[in-house]
């Protein structure tokens, strides 16, 4: 009967109900931490590409041709093209609609970007609620007057 005695006592104590508790909050926890990081990534590069779009209508209103329209898009997102950019243009595309057309009708840009999670935000979410969240199109359009 006094072998038993230890393993009653330990059984007994609540030495390990930290550890299991943290093991239940800490998915929840990072999958807070994770969606915190990509949304501020998200909202910031939503930011620059409605950024972009807007430099892009206002250089075509202006009656600029396509390629400075691009230089002008590219220049609001990159300090120094293409070394230094915010974003990485090979995921961006561009569309334009009337550049260089009659004046006082209107010149429309499209920015759109292929945003891509950096942390494993959508396996978590395919482990947890059984379905995954699939990389997200950011896309904006800005429209002028010609003058």
């Amino acid at each position: 009967m006094k072998k038993l005695l230890p393993f009653r006592r330990w059984r007994e104590t609540e030495k390990g109900q930290a550890l299991v508790e943290f093991a239940f909050v800490l998915p929840v926890f990072i999958l807070l931490l994770f969606g915190l990081v990509d949304f501020g990534r998200g909202f910031y590069t939503w930011l620059v590409v409605t950024n972009a779009a807007r430099e892009g209508a206002r250089a075509a209103a202006v009656q600029s041709d396509w390629s400075t329209t691009q230089s002008k898009i590219y220049a609001s997102i990159c300090d120094s093209y293409p070394s230094d950019c915010a974003l990485d243009v090979g995921d961006m595309t561009l569309t334009p609609v009337n550049i260089q057309g009659p004046r006082g009708s209107q010149v429309t840009i499209t920015v759109d970007y292929d945003f891509e999670f950096v942390t494993p935000i959508g396996g978590i979410m395919a482990l947890i609620g059984g379905s995954s969240i699939s990389s997200p199109t950011i896309s904006s359009t800005s429209s002028m007057r010609l003058e």
